[in-house]
């Protein structure tokens, strides 16, 4: 017998860029995806986990995701978050979690004020999570970024809760932070643990075509986690 495939939604939102990335990328990591509209009031039925994809949504003139975290299908994700959902942002998806409150700090234009598309070298903090099981502590992965408003901002007494709980997940490696953001912090931890944003994009680093298959450690451990949460009791 095959392994359940978990429905794994993907939001979309005007100009997002990368949903259908994500949706494949999932897809072919064992789950059922579906795109999702931003003016849609509730997840498909039996929904396992839910992805905030990249790309530039409305509202991004004001401050990337300030008006996005607005959109109807927020309210249904901050429900399932609240209940234990598991939610990952991946860049725009990223910024739209920070405005909507539902991770800590703050994405302010990259240091350098330039659009930056390149890979980049990520260190992996911890492997216990919903979001990281797949990798090895320590683990140096290559994934891709692009962005302009990429720099994750958290004050000295954020930050330092934020590192003692061990929020912290992914880091550019030494003197590859591509955007300045502070410890060099690539992806954090709601303090629930279900709900983690990054800036790169593990959904360009699944196909072997495309140079690295690193992104799949980080989806893939997704899947698993929703997988397992479709045997948990009721």
């Amino acid at each position: 017998m095959s392994d359940p495939r978990p429905v794994i939604p993907v939001i979309v939102w005007p100009g997002s860029n990368d949903d259908r990335d994500a949706q494949l990328a999932l897809q072919r990591l064992g789950a059922e995806s579906q795109r999702i509209w931003h003016t849609d009031e509730a997840l498909p039925r039996d929904t396992a986990a839910v992805v905030l994809p990249g790309g530039f949504s409305y509202g991004d003139y004001l401050r990337c995701g300030a008006i996005a975290r607005f959109s109807p299908v927020l309210r249904a994700i901050e429900a399932f978050a609240a209940d234990g959902g598991l939610v990952l942002g991946i860049c725009n998806g990223f910024q739209i979690l920070t405005e909507a409150g539902l991770l800590p700090g703050a994405l302010r234009p990259n240091q350098s004020l330039s659009f930056v598309c390149r890979d980049v070298p990520l260190r992996v903090d911890r492997t216990d999570t919903a979001f990281t099981s797949r990798c090895a502590e320590g683990q140096e992965l290559s994934i891709p970024v692009k962005h302009g408003d990429g720099c994750w901002f958290a004050d000295d007494t954020l930050l330092a809760h934020l590192e003692s709980s061990g929020q912290v997940l992914l880091r550019y490696a030494a003197d590859a932070n591509p955007n300045g953001a502070v410890a060099d912090v690539a992806g954090v931890l709601n303090r629930e643990g279900n709900v983690f944003g990054l800036m790169p994009h593990p959904e360009h680093a699944v196909d072997p075509l495309l140079g690295s298959t690193d992104g799949a450690t980080i989806l893939g451990s997704l899947v698993d986690a929703a997988r397992l949460s479709l045997a948990a009791p009721v």
